[in-house]
């Protein structure tokens, strides 16, 4: 019988795995309900959907360029991982596609790895996106605090700028794996030999994207200037490089780029690409949420489709992709209620690269670059770092670090490195709060014993005092030791109904404190202490003395009564000799 019935939980283990597995993939997989949003307004979502791809388009393209893998990358990008992200991803609002941060990562694999190791990351970070879906990951972002992620944003905006100087200047990049380095040698490369028609497109571009978007917000100046700068340079045979050849089309789904044997050695690579993915499209869904009215975002059904996205545009020739912040903006300006008007977009750039290929390959490479240093100027909120900096020295240092770290490593190193400066500081924070107060014993005593001299014999000889907060590593040295240094009494009541937590490391010097204390011959009695804290505190043996003596009291009256028996024998026995 018994062995009847192993049998049976053992087969059924993997049935309740399976079923789980159902579960957990039926709830980021989209349903009736979300699919049916898209029937809400479609005229809306048709006119935000062809404002974003004009939006978009320029920006596909710029970034496609920037990170090595070439326009026609950016392109494949915009239109298979915005068609798959917005069908199974967590927003009805957010558009997705090739973004400047993602660029700044893949910029060093492509020139360890060639295009192929771009690809081949993609869906790495695919499979890895899908598994943090599964895994619940989502609702980790909220633990990202705010000057991270705006420092982090200053960072990737310092990045893409610096990123487009060579182009901007009309110069050959010089390979630097640091962009401050490579922006300094184009900078030196331009002072040798000038280009100032690649010059002039730039920051003409950049002019009319950052002039336009003041006096008319709704108005696309980006496609605007990069076609009268094409006209331009096209008319007056400036000299300048252009995007090249684009194939009519998108490439047949091949698995021939996968570097397997490279494998083990692009996973960190794959990880940085799928963290950035996610914090980028979870902020940007964020961002989303709160320019609209009721719209709320599932943040493991965002990494669900994010992770489809990704897994799929590299078998297209795409890059890794995610929700980007600029383009989402455009669209719920434009009037978009669901999914349908990303759809569009992605569907109106599949146009563009099945019908206008030639028309695009003659775009200058100074007015991408344009175009990418207007965005960068655009993505750094004054008002948000100026709020940032008064808010206090702490946050200002985060911001800072967070961007510094971005600038001269990489974005996930600056995230890890602002997250460890946040906790700290946090730390520190919950550290201070943590107080000891001497109190009054009248406070706890019975109305009987409130008598003058009564008072004033405990008061002498006996002293309480309450800690509150937290007793953690941080901070317990601070204020315990400041205990042990009690002198000219006979016992000392230890109130801990107000620690809010205790660690190993706090509850170890509080011990220390208490041992100090009764070498001195002085009388140490602890008060209610709550049960989980008693629990570490019996687990490394701090109270081991005081339990055996009976020395542990749930209220502090007891402990005094305690502490006054004692006193009342030891003034007794001095009394008899």
């Amino acid at each position: 019988m018994s062995g009847t019935s192993v049998d049976l939980t053992a087969s059924s283990a993997p049935a309740v795995l399976a079923r789980r597995a159902r579960v957990r993939l039926r709830a980021v997989l989209p349903n009736r309900e979300v699919l049916a949003t898209m029937g809400r307004s479609p005229r809306k979502d048709l006119l935000a959907g062809l404002t974003v791809a004009i939006v978009a388009l320029p920006l596909a393209l710029g970034f496609g360029v920037a990170s090595g893998a070439g326009a026609e990358a950016g392109l494949a990008t915009a239109v298979v991982a915005g068609a798959l992200a917005a069908f199974f991803g967590g927003s009805n609002l957010q558009v997705s596609g090739p973004t400047g941060a993602m660029t700044v990562v893949l910029v060093p694999i492509v020139h360890r790895y060639g295009t192929p190791g771009v690809l081949t990351v993609g869906l790495l970070a695919g499979v890895l996106l899908v598994a943090a879906a599964l895994g619940g990951a989502g609702r980790f972002m909220a633990y990202v605090p705010a000057p991270v992620v705006e420092g982090f944003t200053l960072g990737i905006a310092g990045v893409i700028g610096l990123q487009q100087v060579p182009a901007a200047l009309g110069v050959k990049p010089s390979g630097a794996q640091n962009v401050v380095i490579g922006a300094w040698d184009a900078a030196a490369a331009f002072a040798a030999e000038p280009h100032p028609a690649a010059l002039a497109l730039a920051t003409g571009v950049a002019a009319v994207m950052l002039i336009g978007a003041r006096l008319r917000p709704g108005v696309p100046f980006s496609l605007l200037a990069v076609v009268a700068a094409t006209v331009v340079a096209g008319m007056a045979g400036l000299d300048v490089a252009t995007i090249g050849h684009l194939p009519a089309g998108l490439p047949a789904p091949s698995l021939g780029f996968l570097h397997v044997g490279e494998i083990p050695h692009l996973a960190s690579a794959a990880l940085a690409v799928a963290a950035l993915a996610a914090l980028e499209s979870l902020m940007s869904a964020t961002a989303a949420d709160a320019m609209s009215v009721s719209e709320r975002h599932d943040s493991n059904r965002e990494l669900f489709g994010q992770g489809v996205a990704n897994l799929l545009a590299p078998l297209f020739g795409g890059v890794a992709a995610t929700g980007a912040i600029a383009r989402t903006a455009v669209n719920v300006r434009s009037g978009a209620a669901s999914r349908l008007a990303a759809l569009v977009h992605a569907a109106v750039l599949a146009v563009v690269v099945f019908a206008a290929a030639p028309l695009v390959s003659g775009i200058p490479l100074a007015a991408l670059a344009g175009v990418l240093i207007a965005t960068a100027v655009r993505m750094v909120e004054v008002a948000s770092l100026r709020a940032l900096a008064r808010s206090g020295r702490g946050e200002a240092a985060i911001l800072v670090l967070t961007a510094g770290a971005t600038l001269a490593f990489d974005l996930v190193t600056a995230v890890i490195v602002g997250l460890l400066v946040a906790g700290a500081l946090a730390l520190r924070q919950v550290a201070r709060s943590a107080a000891l107060t001497r109190v009054p014993l009248h406070e706890d005593l019975a109305p009987a014993d409130h008598h003058a001299e009564e008072q004033a014999l405990l008061a002498e000889h006996i002293v309480a005092y309450r800690i509150d907060g937290p007793i953690f590593f941080a901070g317990a040295h601070r204020f315990l030791l400041e205990l042990a240094e009690t002198t000219d009494v006979k016992a000392v009541i230890l109130r801990l109904s107000r620690v809010s937590a205790i660690d190993a490391t706090g509850a170890l010097v509080l011990g220390d404190a208490i041992t100090k204390l009764e070498r001195r011959g002085i009388l140490v009695l602890v008060s209610g202490v709550q049960e989980d804290h008693l629990k570490t505190l019996d687990a490394l043996g701090v109270l081991d003395t005081l339990h055996a003596e009976h020395r542990v009291f749930a209220a502090t009256p007891d402990a005094i009564a305690c502490a006054r028996r004692h006193l009342h024998r030891h003034l007794a026995g001095k009394t008899r000799r």
